[in-house]
C-alpha cells in the first residue's frame, strides 16, 4: 500500500508517535492490590497509583502477610499492602515513578519494597518527610537500592 503522506510528515507522525510510545504503553497498567480492609494509607497509595496512570483492582483481606508470602516477598521487606504489577511484586509505598522505571527497564527480579511505612513516601504524605530508599527484590530474597527518595 502506498503512503498518501509526504515523506516529511511521515517523519514527523513517526517521532510523535515513538517520543510519546512510553506514555501509551505505561497508560492503564494494571495493579492488583492486596490491602487490609481499614488502612487508609493504603487507600493513598492507591490513589497515587490512579493519577500516574495504573488502573487498580483492590483485594480486601485481614491476611495481607498471607498474599505477600503467597507473592515470595520476604517478610522483613514487608508493609500494609502488596501489589502485583505485570511480571513484578511491589511492597509497600514504592513511588509510581520506580514503578515505571521497573517497568521500563524489565530487571530479573522479583520487583520492589519500601519496607516499613516511611514517613513521606506515597500514601505517607507528611511535613516531616524522612529519606528512605526503594529496594530491587531479587528472586532469591535479596535485595539492593534501587532508588533513593
Amino acid at each position: 500500500m502506498k503512503s498518501v503522506l509526504k515523506p516529511h510528515f511521515r517523519s514527523l507522525l513517526l517521532v510523535c508517535l515513538v517520543s510519546t510510545g512510553s506514555a501509551w504503553v505505561q497508560a492503564g497498567t494494571q495493579a492488583e492490590v492486596f490491602k487490609s480492609p481499614s488502612c487508609g494509607c493504603c487507600g493513598k497509595w492507591i490513589e497515587h497509583l490512579q493519577q500516574n496512570g495504573f488502573q487498580v483492582n483492590t483485594h480486601e483481606m485481614n491476611d495481607v502477610p498471607a498474599a505477600r508470602k503467597k507473592l515470595g516477598m520476604p517478610d522483613r521487606l514487608g508493609s500494609c499492602h502488596t501489589a502485583r504489577i505485570g511480571d513484578y511484586v511491589i511492597e509497600g509505598h514504592v513511588p509510581a515513578a520506580d514503578i515505571q522505571r521497573l517497568l521500563k527497564e524489565k530487571p530479573k527480579a522479583l520487583g520492589l519494597a519500601v519496607p516499613s511505612m516511611p514517613p513521606g513516601s506515597p500514601g505517607m504524605e507528611t511535613a516531616k518527610p524522612v529519606p528512605y530508599e526503594t529496594l530491587l527484590v531479587q528472586t532469591d530474597g535479596n535485595s539492593r537500592i534501587f532508588a533513593k527518595h
